[in-house]
């Protein structure tokens, strides 16, 4: 690459990082101005006039809001919302069914340094496309505190973990009840539908009640007292009194987290056999998936990054269903993105709903819940705690995360390996970006010696190409002959062309185990390097963006695989055994090049949907591949100099 072609590249980069600092000012001045409309809205709906809600005491004195009693015939339909929140979760609970609305998980602040749960792309976009669906609580459910005051909807600061009610179109589209998060359901849907009346509220605990002509249900809430302990996590106790036959308990729908190009839904379980424990993965069913031969230990219903684990501790039933729900009967908040190109249509975004069979022994149930995030260092801490727990026992909801990938059954203790060097470093410079450079260096030392042969040998294919040459021309009319001088010349030379398959075979685990750990580490999304380009890791770079769609390429123009694709080009005519001097390619060699610059642009699209974090990696890698292979040949270089001037300085002393 000549030096004007770097001049270009760089002026390039420069104009279009200018072009987003462009965009951002315009952006940030737009969503500026509809913030300060909203919060005059804001004020002038807080100065109308609110009745006055009915109040009543709880057994610790503090007064709250009742739901209507089921037993009211004028308010047998009536539902109302209650809140419940601490500085992990917001909850909003429904009469209708006793169930989770919303599991809302606010944004990592000045003010709220606990939470590990940072702003995205998608979480801005929202804002800025449609503030109605990025209000919390949801602004149809005025969520009752137990104070007896109506919390009002903020616009942005939490992040949705189960799917809502979407304003579409113009529309609301309201979710079935059978879709709430703990609600309970069987083959009747008044189950599900069923109102319950609050018998118990406190900033801890909400407890439910509701009866039927056969059977009386009460669902106990309860939030630890401190939620510092074990952040995320709640207990649910289930009582059913009377017919229990066919009921289950649901997990929600968790809101979509796109990661590399598709959704990362993801169902595993957790089963102990003797002394030790398995975690096993469900397929995504099309339809519904059944499983009756096991009790699972916990089962976790996650999108890749966020997650509801049912947790049964006492009167669990063997099994477990797994429901495919589609797009238009629960849709994503993602769908509200880019509306305008239809970015993410509704049918490739699709929930999953995980069902626990309820025992029909009268038996109570107990649920431990976990509701948040998959950040390691949080769920250490969560089994550390259950684990030290008087009676209890090992959580191990670490086993939760997920290294997504086809090969992630061979990749994942590599994966694992590799994210505590990245964690490591992490602690010490504080930037994750840095930390998988450092990463990136770490794996280039480990595998020096076996990259310094391949390339030695590669640059020795190089000198020897015009005798290769030769012989392969003297011998046109003998491929056999031509063959075995062929042999005797890398003999003789003591070169490989094999060499580099080699080293590419034992790299490929860590490469497979580096490139799940950086589609899949909680700790990179929302990770920023450098502001207004790459704001997330977990995601693509996003210089700048328009309002229609192009194929392979969407509506916004990520800078990095480009720069990959061009450093891959010069990295693979610096290592490429073929000679430099084209007309002595042969015709296979020819085909061997061009191969070469179509994997190029292969490369480059594909790694055009891949997060930034791991375009990083890889541009990492090959530039210090690339100065790797310059000191290799610069060596050769000068040993093949001096082994050449030295019989003619031998000849001279003569």
């Amino acid at each position: 690459m000549d030096r004007r072609t770097i001049i270009f590249i760089l002026s390039l980069t420069i104009a279009f990082f200018c072009i987003k600092i462009g965009f951002n000012y315009f952006e940030t001045n737009d969503r500026s101005e509809w913030l300060k409309k909203q919060s005059q809205q804001q004020q002038l709906a807080k100065q109308e006039p609110q009745p006055s809600p009915i109040t009543t005491q709880d057994e610790g004195g503090k007064t709250f809001t009742p739901s209507p009693s089921p037993s009211s015939s004028s308010s047998k339909k009536t539902q109302a919302y209650y809140l419940l929140e601490n500085n992990y979760q917001q909850l909003v609970f429904s009469n209708q069914g006793a169930a989770l609305v919303e599991i809302n998980l606010p944004f990592q602040s000045p003010l709220n340094r606990k939470s590990v749960v940072l702003p995205i792309e998608f979480d801005r976009d929202l804002i800025q496309e449609s503030p109605k669906n990025a209000q919390f609580p949801f602004p149809l459910h005025p969520a009752v505190t137990v104070s007896g005051q109506i919390k009002e909807p903020v616009l942005g600061g939490y992040y949705p973990l189960l799917r809502r009610d979407q304003f579409m179109n113009g529309k609301t589209v309201t979710i079935a009840p059978r879709y709430f998060g703990l609600n309970i359901i069987s083959e009747y849907p008044e189950v599900a539908e069923l109102i319950y009346e609050v018998k118990k509220f406190t900033p801890t605990q909400i407890v439910f009640e509701a009866t039927q002509q056969h059977r009386r249900i009460t669902k106990t809430f309860s939030l630890l007292e401190n939620p510092d302990n074990a952040p995320y996590c709640m207990q649910l106790e289930v009582k059913i009194e009377g017919d229990s036959r066919g009921l289950w308990l649901t997990s929600g729908i968790p809101e979509v987290e796109w990661i590399s190009g598709s959704s990362g839904a993801v169902i595993k379980y957790h089963v102990i056999r003797g002394n030790s424990s398995t975690v096993e993965k469900v397929e995504l069913p099309k339809d519904i998936f059944n499983l009756t031969s096991i009790t699972p230990d916990w089962i976790c219903n996650s999108n890749g990054f966020f997650g509801v684990i049912l947790d049964p501790l006492r009167g669990a039933e063997a099994g477990f269903r797994v429901e495919h729900v589609a797009g238009n009967l629960v849709p994503s908040r993602l769908h509200q993105i880019d509306l305008s190109s239809d970015r993410f249509p509704l049918k490739e975004l699709p929930g999953y709903q995980v069902l626990v069979p309820l025992n029909t022994s009268n038996q109570t149930m107990q649920f431990r819940l976990f509701t948040g995030p998959f950040d390691g260092p949080i769920l250490k801490q969560i089994d550390a705690y259950y684990a030290q727990e008087q009676g209890g026992r090992d959580s191990d909801y670490l086993a939760s995360q997920t290294f997504h990938g086809v090969f992630s059954f061979i990749s994942e203790p590599f994966a694992k390996f590799l994210f505590f060097l990245m964690r490591l470093f992490h602690s010490l410079f504080g930037s994750w970006a840095l930390s998988i450079v450092l990463i990136t260096c770490v794996l280039r030392l480990l595998l020096y010696p076996l990259n310094n042969w391949s390339m030695r040998s590669m640059k020795q294919m190089q000198l020897i190409a015009p005798e290769l040459k030769a012989i392969q021309d003297r011998h046109k009319k003998d491929p056999q002959k031509s063959q075995q001088e062929v042999v005797k010349l890398y003999k003789e030379h003591g070169v490989n062309p094999l060499s580099g398959c080699l080293p590419l075979l034992i790299q490929m685990p860590f490469l497979i185990g580096m490139f799940d750990l950086l589609k899949s580490a909680y700790e990179l999304r929302g990770a920023c390097f450098i502001p207004g380009w790459i704001d997330d890791l977990s995601a693509p770079d996003v210089l700048f963006s328009w309002n229609f769609s192009i194929p392979l390429i969407g509506n916004e123009f990520h800078l990095l695989p480009f720069l990959l694709g061009g450093i891959m080009f010069v990295q693979q005519n610096m290592m490429s055994s073929l000679p430099k001097d084209p007309s002595l390619l042969t015709d296979q060699q020819r085909q061997q090049k061009m191969m070469g610059n179509v994997m190029t642009l292969v490369m480059t699209i594909m790694f055009y949907q891949f997060p930034s974090g791991l375009n990083i990696y890889w541009i990492s890698s090959m530039v210090l591949g690339i100065i790797q292979q310059w000191w290799t040949n610069r060596s050769i270089d000068t040993k093949r100099s001096v082994d050449n001037d030295l019989p003619k300085k031998r000849q001279s002393l003569k």
